[in-house]
């Protein structure tokens, strides 16, 4: 079993969400809770993906054709750390 860790700033975007990316980020999270990346990569609609550049050691998975969980698996450990949910927009912001 898998835990799924959010960052602080993780409520407030999702506060702005659109309810149908709340939902699907739920879904989300009890795939990831339950088999980890592995069961991302095999639902072909979170299109789960490494990132590169100035998210290189990230992963990316589609929520919605515009929205994107940004997350990060520590060091093959049993958890996520969910870095950002915002639209489809990369550019790292601190």
């Amino acid at each position: 079993m898998w835990k799924v860790y959010e960052h602080k700033r993780v409520e407030k975007q999702l506060k702005s969400c659109p309810i149908t990316v709340l939902k699907k980020y739920e879904k989300w999270k009890d795939v990831v809770t339950i088999s980890g990346q592995q069961g991302l990569a095999l639902i072909k609609g979170f299109a789960d993906e490494a990132l590169t550049g100035e998210w290189n050691g990230y992963r990316s998975s589609r929520l919605n054709q515009q929205y994107r969980v940004i997350y990060q698996i520590n060091n093959n450990e049993v958890y996520v750390l969910v870095e950002q949910i915002s639209p489809h927009d990369y550019r790292r912001k601190k």
